[in-house]
């Protein structure tokens, strides 16, 4: 993917052409990169070999690259919508029965002030 020798050099070809930069800093032994742009085609496990001479045998890191997707304004947009109006109608229809409850028993209660006055 990269190659330094005193000074990073930008891979000339593959898939990270173009989408890799240097990031690091050999004077704290930090051989970092950055991989830009990013795709679900990257996902994959990655080794890390850095050979300084004289150590030509370090240990080899392994770095497992996992790229998601990345939820577009308009999907949250849409669920909000769809949770809120969801909750919306439930307040509606919990309210229209609270309502159709208590006519109800004024009407029963009505009807029974009724009852107890002509009997």
């Amino acid at each position: 993917v990269f190659y330094y020798q005193k000074e990073p050099y930008k891979p000339p070809s593959g898939r990270f052409k173009d989408r890799v930069t240097w990031d690091g800093n050999i004077e704290r032994n930090d051989v970092s990169i950055i991989i830009w742009n990013l795709q679900p085609s990257d996902n994959g496990t990655f080794t890390c070999q850095v050979t300084n001479w004289p150590d030509v045998y370090g240990t080899i890191g392994e770095v497992r690259l996992r790229v998601v997707q990345k939820v577009s304004f308009s999907e949250i947009h849409f669920l909000v919508v769809a949770i809120g109006s969801a909750s919306v109608l439930m307040i509606i229809v919990v309210t229209a029965v609270i309502i159709c409850r208590q006519r109800r028993r004024r009407a029963r209660d009505k009807r029974l002030e009724v009852a107890d006055t002509e009997g």
